[in-house]
């Protein structure tokens, strides 16, 4: 049986550290038909807001270029995939250490992976170095059905 989405966005914008929110309003806004809670909300904000900021960061260094945003929403959960035409990753598993940074100069945590990871419920790394990295990101939603919600009504 296929996986097919419900509903689908796709968004480019420069990466300037300004679009960081606006990507975290975008996601947000697109997810609200999932009627997620303020807490999945905030999670999939929390981990958008990383994956943007590694583009900006590391994908793209001093320069500028594209972040693509791409989320697609199914019956109970949301895609995300976050991809730059940065410099790429040359270890990805030293990448997701937690702790981890390239640009301790710039007093990074080195925790964005991690926060990634424990924020949403799967998380892939694609990089090739020179031609750039996407995140793909998934968050179910939590379906309370009619029978549960009759019992928390009682």
């Amino acid at each position: 049986m296929k996986n097919v989405y419900e509903n689908e966005m796709k968004i480019e914008f420069s990466s300037k550290s300004n679009n960081e929110s606006f990507a975290r309003i975008a996601v947000a806004a697109f997810a609200s038909q999932l009627d997620p809670t303020i807490e999945e909300i905030a999670d999939i904000k929390t981990a958008v807001s990383e994956a943007v900021t590694n583009c900006i960061i590391h994908g793209y260094e001093e320069k500028e270029g594209i972040i693509k945003m791409e989320c697609k929403l199914f019956a109970n959960s949301i895609e995300i995939e976050i991809s730059d035409n940065g410099k790429g990753i040359e270890d990805i598993e030293k990448a997701k250490e937690p702790l981890y940074t390239s640009k301790s100069d710039l007093e990074r945590s080195g925790m964005g992976f991690t926060i990634m990871e424990s924020f949403m419920d799967e998380m892939k790394v694609e990089s090739v170095v020179g031609i750039g990295t996407k995140v793909t990101m998934k968050k179910m939603i939590k379906v309370v059905d009619e029978l549960e919600e009759a019992k928390i009504e009682l």
